[in-house]
């Protein structure tokens, strides 16, 4: 991976993406923008915890998100967890995240994740030591801001201790703090277009020309 040349923090990314489409790419771009992040990695998940079996395995769902973000400079792709047969747990990605020969203990390092995923955060697999590992950095639709009154009691006491609305302080630290962003909102889901798919309907418009291409080669999602 590319040495951090200019202090700003790196996103982190993860997901089954079971495809990868618009939704996910405009999330890590917007992400970049408003939090003024040196890059974005991507991770997709080798077994995902939380999910049902992916459609597709671990090594094509890679190849799928590599596709979906060739030419994009502040895009990075992390094989790492497709290249394990454990089950892919946050905590133990963002700790391999931290070893000397990966990122480190000292560069900061922010969880990109939608705001129906943070709600459900208090339910992950030692979910309060994200907290000493990276910041997390929250999506939402403009006009519909985070609250704390809304989350799960356990999750509305971190967001309250550790929110911040300043991003350019993500920088100052190498976890801790929780902030927000409003992004584009996209009415695009992998339910859906692998439900297009299966019908043998167009998916056209909601993911990359590429990434289509590389499904309808390989029959992924398709009923027979």
């Amino acid at each position: 991976m590319k040495p951090d040349t200019t202090g700003r923090p790196l996103g982190v990314f993860g997901g089954t993406f079971d495809p990868v489409h618009f939704g996910h790419l405009r999330l890590a771009e917007e992400a970049a923008d408003a939090l003024q992040l040196e890059r974005v990695r991507w991770i997709p998940a080798g077994q995902p915890a939380l999910r049902d079996a992916p459609r597709v395995g671990p090594a094509q769902r890679l190849d799928m998100v590599r596709l979906a973000i060739a030419g994009n400079p502040r895009f990075e792709l992390d094989p790492a967890e497709v290249d394990t047969a454990q089950t892919s747990f946050t905590v133990p990605t963002l700790e391999r995240l931290r070893q000397s020969g990966a990122c480190g203990p000292d560069r900061p390092l922010v969880l990109l994740a939608g705001a129906d995923a943070f709600a459900g955060m208090a339910g992950w697999h030692r979910w309060e030591t994200l907290f000493e590992l990276a910041h997390v950095a929250v999506a939402h639709r403009p006009g519909y801001a985070i609250e704390a009154k809304y989350l799960p009691p356990a999750l509305a006491d971190v967001f309250r201790r550790r929110f911040c609305d300043n991003p350019r302080l993500l920088r100052d630290t190498p976890a801790g703090r929780i902030v927000t962003f409003a992004m584009t909102p996209l009415d695009i889901s992998a339910t859906k277009i692998r439900t297009l798919l299966s019908k043998g309907l167009s998916v056209r418009y909601l993911m990359p020309d590429d990434v289509i291409a590389h499904i309808h080669d390989h029959r992924f999602y398709t009923e027979n």
